[in-house]
């Protein structure tokens, strides 16, 4: 799967050629998508969005629904393209993931507002706050979603820092979810080649 820096119709594989690509190369995606996989807590985890993962994606959701028509191409282009970086920010899947039924409707109900409490800290800069759902509202006034889609814009000296190797700090300072974490080395390394 060739990365383009944008995906587009035309770039995108036929469903016969992606149906190959993929028996060969599901190992490395899903290797690539763990990788940029941070746990924050028992219970949140942000799958950090990257062209692959966005085009893995997209080339999914056409192979499951049998689309090959340009029409229904461009409807996942435009679902799933505005999930990747654009070189100034991450873009991250957030999942609350509760196994238990029970723990996950008291737990939503609890954490109303969580994503909006998202921040990422790049070393010796302020901290920046997740801009949430912009696609749609995810929540409402008895409990949260358990998935959101979050954005971290970062600053130009920022994005200096993370490539210098700076070090950042993933946390929540939700009042029912306080947590942060320390961004792996790896994992860091991943993301900031999405930044311009």
């Amino acid at each position: 799967m060739q990365t383009t820096g944008k995906i587009t119709i035309e770039s995108l594989m036929s469903l016969e050629a992606y149906s190959k690509y993929r028996k060969e190369n599901k190992p490395a995606i899903i290797a690539h998508r763990k990788l940029r996989s941070v746990q924050l807590g028992e219970n949140i985890n942000l799958q950090f969005e990257s062209e692959t993962t966005i085009r893995y994606q997209i080339q999914e959701m056409l192979r499951i629904e049998k689309i090959f028509e340009e029409e229904g191409i461009q409807q996942e282009l435009d679902a799933y393209v505005p999930l990747m970086p654009d070189g100034s920010n991450w873009k991250a899947t957030m999942l609350l993931e509760y196994p238990d039924v029970n723990e996950r409707k008291r737990e939503l109900a609890r954490l109303i507002g969580v994503e909006d409490r998202m921040f990422i800290e790049v070393e010796g800069h302020a901290r920046v706050y997740a801009i949430a759902d912009e696609d749609l509202e995810r929540e409402n006034d008895e409990k949260t979603s358990a998935v959101h889609f979050v954005r971290f814009e970062l600053t130009p000296a920022m994005r200096a820092s993370v490539k210098a190797g700076a070090s950042v700090k993933l946390g929540c300072d939700h009042t029912n979810y306080p947590a942060h974490t320390v961004i792996a080395p790896e994992t860091l390394s991943s993301l900031a080649g999405d930044l311009k």
